[in-house]
């Protein structure tokens, strides 16, 4: 037999275990630091450009960000602030290092979602943020998920649950009751309705006071920030069906959106959503606040299965809440929801596997160019980057052979550029800021 008091002593002692890894992965302080760039991946890999052709103009204009240079003299290190100095600081044949931002936007959303759990929607969070960041975006992530796999793996592993998703959503339920109290006069007769009550588990934690901005951590990444999540935070579900109770009139699917629409505008170029592998309440906030969505699915046939499973379900779920149109304050979004793009993206898979082969073609028979050119292949260095809640941007290259290292990072380092570039196509379809 196994109660309650069993499971909390298991999760103690896993906790332990979970010390111990972060001791060999993070700093001695335990805390998560980025590593330096060597200057051929910032002149090859980043920069595109060929690196004694970086190094003369760096030999050229001392001012510029010199880097730390090994003991041996043979190699220069650069920190992420300095790459983005010198992004801006430099021009190699008249093109122009920054990335593409159209003006008068705020900040692009792309939600990461499937049902299947080990689909790879953490890992694809993970790797298209720090890409995004090395090549120049300042990015927010959003982890919906209470497993947390993105929050640990960007340095974060003691979080609130009221400073999560479920917090914002809490607060958003304070903020718009009390919207809705205040409003609350008979249309026709001028009467006075109900007021709506909320329970002092809600009303008495000041989520209501908080800014926008008490939310948002900062991470090991000086251009990444994130809401993070906890294991805490998977009473979420349970939760926000009591408050719909409590208030049936609250557009719950829209609290993230209007979150976001609370940030400066400018204070980001993209947003990533890790989502939960399930349609619920944290799932729904996701995908109604995304521009674009991204469906990253498995090779196999229960993948498939799966991927088939979700964009159903999920077709479904957001026909049922357009019945909301009209109830959401104007300004938030429109009914019914809309994505600028949908792509599906192949994980884990491996070009000389013949079922994975056949399963690509499978998965393009059925949606055309909606599924990514490039998948994200299975290597080595995946699977090591996994093991140590790292990218393989975080990973130094001669931790490893430098070639496996590279062909696992020209994987992702294609389905980003092909990410980067169908958000630039949606980004340019997005209405100007006010």
């Amino acid at each position: 037999m196994f109660t309650h008091k069993d499971l909390t002593q298991l999760q103690a002692q896993s906790l332990k275990m979970q010390g111990f890894i972060r001791q060999q992965t993070y700093s001695p302080q335990n805390e998560k630091t980025l590593r330096r760039f060597s200057s051929w991946e910032v002149a090859e890999l980043v920069f595109k450009v060929n690196q004694s052709t970086m190094r003369g103009r760096l030999a050229a204009d001392p001012t510029l960000p010199q880097g730390q240079v090994e003991e041996d003299g043979r190699q220069r290190w650069y920190s992420l602030d300095e790459i983005n100095e010198l992004r801006r600081r430099l021009k190699f044949n008249r093109r122009s290092l920054m990335p593409y931002r159209p003006a008068g936007k705020r900040a692009i959303r792309a939600a990461i979602a499937n049902f299947k759990g080990g689909a790879g929607k953490s890992t694809v969070a993970l790797h298209f943020a720090h890409a995004a960041a090395l090549d120049g975006y300042r990015v927010l992530c959003v982890d919906f998920d209470p497993q947390a796999t993105l929050s640990h793996s960007m340095g974060l592993s003691d979080v609130a649950e009221e400073y999560t998703v479920w917090g914002i959503m809490a607060r958003d339920l304070a903020i718009e009751t009390g919207r809705m109290n205040r409003a609350s006069q008979g249309a026709e007769s001028g009467t006075a309705l109900p007021q709506r009550r909320l329970p002092l588990s809600i009303s008495d934690m000041g989520l209501a006071d908080l800014r926008a901005a008490d939310f948002v951590k900062q991470t090991n990444w000086p251009t990444i920030d994130i809401v993070p999540s906890c294991a805490n935070a998977a009473f979420v579900e349970f939760a926000s069906a009591q408050y719909r109770h409590m208030n049936p009139e609250w557009s719950f699917f829209a609290a993230v959106s209007r979150f976001l629409d609370q940030l400066p505008a400018d204070a980001y170029d993209l947003v990533l959503f890790d989502c939960p592998p399930a349609i619920g309440y944290q799932s729904m906030n996701a995908v109604f606040a995304a521009d674009v969505l991204y469906v990253p699915s498995g090779p196999g046939y229960w993948e498939y299965d799966s991927t088939t499973s979700f964009i159903g379900q999920l077709g479904e779920a957001l026909e049922d809440l357009s019945r909301f149109s009209g109830l959401v304050p104007a300004g938030t979004m429109n009914l019914p929801k809309a994505f600028l793009d949908l792509r599906f993206l192949l994980t884990r898979f491996e070009p000389n596997n013949d079922l994975h082969r056949a399963m690509q073609q499978a998965f393009v028979k059925v949606w055309g160019d909606r599924v990514a050119t490039h998948p994200i292949e299975m290597t080595r260095a995946v699977e090591q980057s996994g093991r140590f809640l790292s990218s393989i941007y975080e990973i130094d290259y001669r931790d490893m052979t430098r070639e496996t290292w590279r062909r696992a990072r020209a994987s992702f380092d294609q389905a980003y550029e092909e990410f980067r570039d169908h958000l630039g196509v949606a980004w340019d379809q997005l209405e100007d800021e006010q």
